[in-house]
């Protein structure tokens, strides 16, 4: 990546189902103040991975401020149900996605990363399907591609 990664502090709602009041995510300085961010958030709303944001230093950490360019990625979260990551019921739901070129980093839930060639209705359909399926509850953390007759946008929930 050329740069060394720094961590980019975002403020979140302590009273929201995960109880955190901050989250760390991996950033890439990129000059002037801005950083593009090279990691899903599991609790942070309104970004994903690749977006370029704006963040200044308070007392040692870095903060961030806002979006400057986005990425074209979006963000969902999964918290599995009975299924575990390595049975066949998780990957039957998962493998197309994959396929689709969908990643996914675990934490506290499964952050999903969508990238921009991905068919964003498609990931949602299969993310609906498992969900219906019991597979895994899900929630949108940003949705950075473009919908049909809107510029994208966040719904913001609760796992």
């Amino acid at each position: 990546m050329g740069h060394s990664l720094l961590r980019i502090v975002f403020e979140l709602d302590s009273s929201a189902w995960h109880g955190n009041a901050t989250e760390r995510l991996w950033a890439e300085p990129v000059g002037e103040g801005r950083y593009r961010l090279r990691n899903s958030p599991f609790f942070a709303f309104g970004v994903s991975n690749e977006d370029v944001v704006s963040g200044e230093d308070r007392g040692g950490q870095l903060c961030f401020l806002g979006v400057s360019i986005r990425g074209g990625h979006s963000t969902y979260r999964l918290k599995l149900g009975g299924q575990g990551r390595g049975t066949p019921t998780f990957q039957e739901y998962w493998t197309p996605l994959e396929k689709l070129g969908c990643s996914y980093e675990e934490g506290p839930v499964h952050s999903v990363d969508v990238p921009p060639s991905a068919d964003i209705y498609v990931v949602y359909g299969l993310l609906e399907a498992a969900e219906a399926a019991g597979v895994w509850v899900f929630e949108e953390g940003h949705c950075g591609h473009p919908l049909q007759g809107e510029s994208g946008g966040t719904t913001e929930g609760s796992i």
